[in-house]
């Protein structure tokens, strides 16, 4: 990975050391921080963190060989400093890091840890399809940002060899997460010490995904076989949300838990819709004018090598951010729940944006795009102007699926 150093002035460093505090890192991760790009005060950019995912994406062999490039990074919104996570997790061959979310407080990083035999990699490739039952070796891990400590949770009591999807349970009462279990993808809670696992899919068959709880923990959702579910916590009264479609996928809850968020359609041809907390008053938002709801990581392209494009909502719950086919590109768009579209992106042919997510006061927004030549990650403002980047991956590699760290949450505000 980059070698990291720093070239700040001595007032920038004091000013970085209240943003270290304020930000819940360590000292000892300061001389691991590193000036990417120049940045305007705090008061014109935000500073909180963003949680990331780097690696190479240039290598000829699969996608096996550029994801054990992968790393879990995080980087200041302003664009100013990055650091790698979690780098233990990485001693072994054959393994990488993901980054995959927040603690509610902003204390804790959610790093997957992962590990892939290179038989089973050169298996999948061979037969173009994913073998999870044996060669593999995925945790859900918690990092804490102060003390640099982790903790694996979901090796406590362990019930499956692929656990991904964890999310914090409201009131400290646990975790979410998903294992596959005999190869069938689950969804689980556990204890907030990892103990006391156990099924809340309700005695669903099916492969689940896309497992989340309402924000006042007391429903779940998620879709098992394409089609999207609605329960209580603990999987009773299940319901499925009719939408006569075949594809239905990644439901996400609305801040108030008013609302659910998915995608719906056929597959590689579907579109954001809403539906009540409940499953009833279904309603298609917007169109994807012919955008597949992809994005292709690799320069050279493998089995199932597109990462999911799926759209998000505003901190308000009012919009939602999404992303369309234009013309010849992938731009930035944001609707309304009465329907009403905005284009927030207009951009050279070819450009493509990915993974668009909205920061927790509302006023930022965050994506990917390629239209430097290199997928890299920036900010705007959330109508989609005063654009800055805040990764500087190098040429071969990209910056992928990030994640706001919760403001003003940490520290009690």
């Amino acid at each position: 990975m980059l070698s990291l150093h720093d070239t700040a002035s001595l007032s920038d460093r004091a000013s970085r050391r209240n943003w270290l505090r304020a930000s819940g890192l360590s000292a000892v991760g300061l001389s691991l921080l590193v000036m990417l790009s120049p940045a305007a005060s705090a008061a014109e950019k935000p500073t909180q963190l963003i949680g990331y995912t780097e690696g190479r994406n240039d290598l000829e062999g699969g996608q096996f060989v550029n994801w054990v490039t992968n790393r879990a990074c995080v980087v200041s919104a302003d664009g100013k400093w990055r650091k790698i996570l979690a780098e233990e997790l990485t001693k072994n061959e054959h393994t990488w890091t993901q980054f995959a979310g927040w603690s509610p407080d902003g204390k804790q990083a959610v790093v997957l840890s992962l590990w892939e035999s290179p038989e089973n990699a050169a298996w999948e490739r061979k037969n173009k399809t994913f073998r999870m039952t044996e060669g593999w070796l995925v945790d859900s891990c918690l990092l804490d940002l102060a003390t640099n400590k982790v903790t694996n949770l979901t090796a406590v009591d362990r019930v499956s060899i692929y656990n991904t999807g964890l999310f914090f349970l409201p009131a400290g009462k646990g975790f979410g997460f998903t294992p596959l279990i005999k190869g069938v993808s689950k969804p689980y809670i556990m204890d907030a010490d990892g103990k006391n696992k156990r099924d809340v899919s309700g005695k669903g068959g099916g492969f689940a995904y896309g497992y989340s709880a309402s924000p006042d923990g007391k429903r779940i959702s998620y879709h098992e076989n394409y089609q999207i579910y609605i329960a209580n916590a603990d999987g009773s009264d299940k319901r499925k949300v009719e939408t006569k479609n075949p594809f239905n996928f990644a439901p996400q809850w609305s801040p108030d838990g008013e609302w659910l968020l998915f995608v719906s359609g056929e597959h590689y041809n579907c579109h954001p819709y809403i539906a009540k907390k409940h499953g009833t008053g279904l309603k298609k938002l917007a169109d994807r004018g012919g955008y597949r709801g992809v994005v292709e990581r690799l320069k050279h392209p493998d089995f199932h090598s597109e990462s999911s494009d799926v759209p998000v909502w505003s901190a308000d719950g009012r919009h939602v951010c999404y992303t369309a086919k234009v013309s010849e590109s992938i731009e930035l768009m944001r609707v309304d729940l009465d329907g009403k579209v905005t284009q927030l992106t207009k951009s050279k042919p070819g450009t493509r944006h990915y993974h668009p997510a909205v920061s927790p006061d509302g006023k930022w927004l965050l994506f990917g795009s390629d239209r430097s030549g290199t997928m890299q990650l920036y900010v705007a403002s959330i109508d989609g102007t005063d654009v800055w980047p805040i990764t500087n991956v190098p040429a071969g590699s990209c910056a992928m699926h990030g994640h706001w760290q919760p403001a003003g949450k940490k520290d009690g505000r």
